[in-house]
């Protein structure tokens, strides 16, 4: 008889239910999280099993890869597409694990695409560099903002970047004025060095492929944008469409119409957000760059807000590589910006 099996993963423990073709609990037994008990736990029931479900939790990675290695059918579910029944009066971490089987059983689960150990961790280093890059932006804007209060002076970015200690102390007057741009200061420093040393060592591991060197084609999209948009995309044929994977990459509006009349947005934040922010960091680059883009750029921000029209861009860009990737094209800036 066919086995399945659901875990429901926490931060120290997981709680497994396998379950058979009648939906009748085999084993159910919460369990500490470490491989050697799991596994021990999953051992005689293994023949069996056409399938493990792990929820696509923050500390996955170890589980999955360990039950991989052993050789275990495994599926990522994915937490924003899995859905109970609403009108359940009682859940637990039973019934969660139990529910994970079953639809795995009823083959509906939606499931995750799980990435290769070896690229996963590359990956992960790239989404550590597009987070210290806004938080780098966010201590610049701070800084130019406390200059502009306190001398009425608006410095461009440039100005800003180009300030040491004895600019900032002949700008500002009050020692406390001074301490705090300061401190924004050398966080920008130590942000920027970060940034560079994340950059430097994970160039020894992207090896240009063929996509790689489609997409970098693009004016706005270099060496490190390129490599997170490819990391982060995965295989480009599990996106049926370019708006599915301009959805997945966040660049298109969330809305809700019922009778032609807008009601509200809804699931704003379902997708890959470091997609989106590389594609927006590759919408900035390219509407400075690229003629064409700006033009349209800057069309779009005349009849809208400028961010409206950035996210136009990036849309377009998302669109663009998706086609590119599916068929192995150059960029072609007459088809994407007509």
């Amino acid at each position: 008889m066919k086995l399945y099996c659901g875990i429901d993963l926490h931060s120290n423990n997981s709680l497994i239910s396998v379950i058979n073709e009648r939906d009748e609990v085999i084993y159910e037994k919460r369990l500490p999280n470490d491989m050697n008990t799991l596994l021990n736990a999953l051992r005689p029931y293994q023949d069996s099993l056409h399938g493990v479900v792990v929820e696509s939790t923050f500390n996955w990675y170890w589980l999955v890869d360990g039950l991989l290695a052993a050789g275990l059918d495994v599926r990522l579910a994915n937490t924003f597409a899995l859905k109970q029944y609403q009108g359940l009066k009682y859940t637990d971490d039973k019934t969660d694990a139990r529910h994970l089987a079953h639809m795995l059983r009823l083959g509906i689960l939606p499931d995750g695409y799980i990435y290769p150990f070896e690229m996963r961790c590359v990956r992960d280093a790239l989404r550590r560099r597009l987070l210290l890059v806004r938080q780098r932006v966010t201590q610049h804007l701070s800084l130019q903002s406390l200059i502009a209060r306190h001398t009425g002076k608006r410095l461009t970015g440039p100005q800003v970047k180009k300030l040491d200690g004895d600019a900032l102390d002949a700008l500002l007057t009050h020692p406390a004025a001074r301490l705090t741009a300061g401190i924004a200061h050398d966080m920008m420093k130590t942000l920027g060095e970060a940034i560079e040393r994340i950059e430097r060592n994970v160039a020894a591991y992207c090896q240009p492929t063929p996509g790689y060197e489609i997409i970098t084609g693009i004016t706005g999209i270099g060496p490190i944008i390129g490599q997170s948009i490819l990391l982060e995309t995965g295989p480009i044929d599990r996106f049926p469409t370019a708006r599915d994977y301009a959805s997945y990459a966040r660049c298109v509006p969330s809305q809700k119409i019922s009778n032609g009349k807008k009601k509200g947005e809804g699931n704003r934040k379902n997708g890959n957000r470091y997609l989106e922010y590389a594609f927006m960091e590759a919408a900035h680059y390219a509407a400075i760059w690229e003629p064409r883009i700006k033009r349209y750029y800057q069309r779009k921000a005349q009849r809208s807000h400028k961010m409206i029209a950035k996210k136009a861009v990036a849309s377009k860009l998302a669109k663009a590589c998706y086609y590119m990737l599916m068929r192995k094209e150059p960029f072609a800036i007459d088809r994407a910006f007509a």
